[in-house]
């Protein structure tokens, strides 16, 4: 019997029959806008040989003025529509299938040409919408209709309607933006008139068989948001009209309440999702950090919902179903929710990828061949880039051994799951552990690698990682390193000076004012960032309630700009938030000048100007670090060749994004 029933059982959509209750949802990876659609066929027949049961494109533009971004991609010519059967036919002869997303951004458009319900600018574009007519209404709704019809021409299992996340079709709902007076705003029966003619639309010109899903917004975390009986009657609005199954959308993305990241707790909107089941008679499908598949079985189990969306746990590991199904759920690479290398690349007009799976996106670049001449190869250093190199080295069929002179795997992903709010780098360590087991890979703890016990390999690398770095500060021997304070080895009072401000200072200032994450409680949490209820509040925005910090934190940094400025693209706002909830102090500009015991003497400018003390009991250091290297100059020296990777490499932030790339393409190229 499967460990996961509800999970594995298959979906009755009445014409069509989903071999399982796990949904792909929608990702824009900008991979359709290299024009290389092989490489867009690949990434998405990968994911379908791994038994997912339906996938959900990236946003597709019904027109020029509903892309993203200028030159988003879409289905207007019938070059595109050819393009997509590739990807189409790829996808069904891997025994997949596969739904195309319709993506009208209204005023989250990035160009001039953007529009929407009224001409109420997006905090996040420069751009002010133009307000549609009634003829400009018709347009849309018939744009989106007929790229509905093009995608079932191009091959499409199905098409999602995007109507949540703040984008077009969400925008007349809430009094938010839609400032109308006219029949398609004032009265919600007006405000809906869109999303449910839309769906009217598009169910006619694709026909009964044919899945169309409706993704619907079920908290908006805006202020004028939907209500929950707003909610509701859109909802049974939109089945009437057509819909085969409501997906669920949380929050605006200019909403200033995080709902994916890795602080989010999992399942945390699965409550909602719950509520809106027992209103319809279509399946509904939960989203929103699920990335195991016993978190979604729970939630399956439970009745909060018929279908799971899984997004960036697709990327982490395409093979999620298949593992699961076959009693391998171990080895299933966990998304962490980091943002990294998937949204923070999106942003940044980027091919989204994952930091812990560097071949997603790159499936046709990055191949993982087997070897047909095995090397010996010695790996020194368990951090996340000797873990990947010896792991993927060994896959590929080399004899590898690994050398830690720690007594566990992980080197700085150790200290990052300290972190409050970063409890899933647990289970990303659990992972790399199961990974060397059933890789084969032979680990020696304890052990510190030597030239001489080196000089056996085929090929030796060298991942030993980064050490602190000290900032010379007069009188920095009264200081605690952020590798000491992290790992337990010391302590800190209850005022705390932090040197330092990037990623690092962030996560160590969390972890001193944190006393219990609230990412393991999700009542703490909602309460902490506001998430009411819409039954009570619309959009289900509340004054948000932290809890008092454990300690008292100044956060420092030299540089004249504001702290966490360079933090990640989608993350950093709640790193920034999250600190001045709990009061930190943030200041820049500053010269380290020494550190007593009453704390850190601080000045500022070029002149050194307005000397002041920083009362502290603890100061912790956290000013960069330096790539340990000696064993590497050692090798040189005596004429063995090594290859350095990871912070041996580059001591820059605690990158693990870079250092499991640079690990799986060494190992791949061995």
């Amino acid at each position: 019997m499967s460990q996961y029933p509800h999970l594995l059982s298959p979906l009755d959509l009445g014409h069509v029959t989903l071999p399982n209750r796990v949904l792909m949802g929608s990702m824009h990876t900008n991979l359709e806008e290299t024009g290389d659609w092989n490489r867009v066929a690949e990434f998405y027949a990968e994911r379908a040989r791994g038994g997912v049961g339906l996938m959900v494109t990236g946003g597709m533009a019904p027109n020029r003025e509903g892309g993203v971004f200028p030159g988003a991609a879409g289905l207007f010519t019938p070059k595109d529509i050819e393009n997509h059967r590739l990807v189409t036919s790829r996808v069904q002869e891997a025994g997949g299938r596969i739904a195309m997303q319709i993506l009208h951004a209204g005023r989250y458009a990035y160009g001039p040409e953007c529009v929407s319900a009224s001409a109420v600018k997006s905090p996040i574009s420069p751009f002010a919408p133009k307000e549609l007519d009634d003829a400009g209404i018709e347009k849309q709704i018939a744009d989106i209709a007929t790229a509905a019809a093009r995608a079932r021409e191009a091959g499409y299992d199905g098409v999602e309607v995007m109507g949540s996340e703040g984008y077009f079709l969400n925008q007349f709902l809430v009094r938010h933006v839609n400032r109308r007076t006219d029949a398609w705003g004032g009265s919600y029966e007006n405000r809906m008139r869109l999303p449910v003619e839309v769906m009217k639309r598009v169910r006619a010109a694709v026909g009964d068989d044919f899945i169309v899903i409706f993704r619907i917004s079920l908290i908006d975390l805006v202020p004028e948001g939907s209500t929950w009986d707003e909610v509701v009657l859109l909802a049974k609005a939109i089945e009437a009209a057509g819909a085969s199954m409501l997906n669920t959308g949380i929050g605006w993305h200019e909403a200033r309440v995080p709902t994916i990241a890795t602080s989010v707790p999992r399942a945390a909107f699965a409550w909602l999702t719950a509520r809106l089941r027992p209103e319809v008679t279509i399946p509904v499908i939960t989203s929103n950090r699920i990335n195991t598949p016993e978190v979604a079985e729970t939630i399956l189990e439970a009745g909060q919902a018929d279908m799971v969306s899984l997004a960036r746990p697709f990327l982490a590991d395409p093979d999620f179903v298949a593992k699961a199904a076959s009693g391998r759920a171990a080895e299933i690479a966990p998304c962490i929710g980091c943002n990294q290398a998937c949204l923070d690349h999106t942003f940044s007009g980027k091919i989204s990828s994952c930091l812990v799976n560097p071949r997603a996106g790159h499936e046709t670049e990055l191949v993982l061949a087997p070897v047909t001449d095995p090397k010996r190869i010695a790996v020194v250093g368990a951090g996340p880039a000797g873990l990947a190199c010896a792991i993927t080295a060994a896959q590929r069929g080399h004899a590898v051994k690994l050398f830690e002179k720690g007594a566990e795997i992980g080197g700085q992903l150790c200290l990052a799951r300290t972190i409050p709010g970063k409890e899933e780098f647990v289970g990303l360590t659990n992972w790399f552990a199961t990974m060397l087991e059933q890789s084969g890979v032979s680990l020696r703890l304890n052990t510190e690698a030597t030239v001489r016990s080196l000089g056996e390999f085929d090929e030796v690398v060298i991942a030993t990682g980064v050490t602190p770095r000290s900032p010379g500060i007069p009188g920095e021997e009264l200081a605690v390193s952020y590798a000491d304070l992290l790992s337990g080895r010391t302590t800190a009072g209850p005022r705390v000076a932090v040197v330092g401000a990037g990623g690092i200072g962030f996560d160590v200032a969390e972890f001193l004012t944190v006393e219990e994450s609230p990412t393991l409680h999700p009542e703490d949490w909602r309460r902490e960032w506001g998430v009411g209820d819409p039954a009570q509040t619309p959009g289900g925005l509340e004054k948000p309630d932290p809890s008092p910090p454990a300690r008292a934190v100044t956060l420092l940094q030299r540089k004249p700009e504001k702290p966490g400025r360079k933090l990640g693209k989608t993350t950093g706002w709640i790193h920034r938030a999250a600190l001045a909830a709990k009061g930190v102090k943030m200041i820049g500009g500053v010269n380290y000048e020494r550190i007593t015991p009453e704390g850190l003497h601080i000045t500022f400018g070029p002149g050194r100007e307005s000397p002041t003390l920083i009362e502290a009991d603890t100061v912790v250091l956290c000013a960069g670090q330096e790539s340990q290297r000696s064993l590497a100059e050692a090798l040189k020296a005596q004429g063995i060749a090594a290859h350095v990777i990871g912070g041996a490499d580059v001591a820059g932030e605690l990158d693990a994004k870079r250092a499991i790339d640079q690990g799986t393409r060494l190992a791949a190229a061995l």
